[in-house]
């Protein structure tokens, strides 16, 4: 039986959240988020500065666009798909560092984080089932 702190450990691992993704775009950690949605998804909103690479072209596209060794965060439309970890599995059979955005693009957006589509970037009203209204400085 696995012990629980090496479950938690191991799934802090693989997985991350929008905060922390936020946090460390803002703080210019080196990482590379990943949009593994539809072309019409894409085109509604995405994570600012994310790279659009369906899932499907991943094992095609990512050794010539990406370095191996960077740190690669992958998110899809929300819980309620698992597009993410379809992404994530293909970045780790290619053995990328990759963790999955759990909540994906639905909480990104819901918990106030800047949307990017092509008007520029924009920031949506926090939903308040999911996110505390928080002071912000310019994005």
């Amino acid at each position: 039986m696995i012990d629980r702190a090496d479950f938690f450990a191991a799934k802090l691992a693989y997985e991350t959240d929008g905060s922390d993704v936020y946090t460390a775009q803002k703080a210019g950690e080196d990482i590379v988020v990943i949009d593994v949605r539809s072309d019409e998804a894409w085109a509604q909103g995405r994570v600012p500065g994310a790279v659009h690479m369906h899932y499907s072209e991943i094992a095609t596209r990512a050794p010539q666009e990406l370095d191996i060794d960077a740190n690669v965060v992958v998110y899809c439309w929300s819980p309620g798909c698992n597009a993410g970890a379809k992404g994530a599995l293909e970045f780790a059979k290619l053995g990328y560092h990759v963790r999955e955005m759990i909540g994906g693009f639905e909480y990104w957006v819901r918990e106030g984080y800047p949307v990017e589509n092509h008007d520029g970037v924009h920031r949506r009203p926090i939903d308040p089932l999911t996110g505390v209204p928080r002071i912000r400085t310019r994005a």
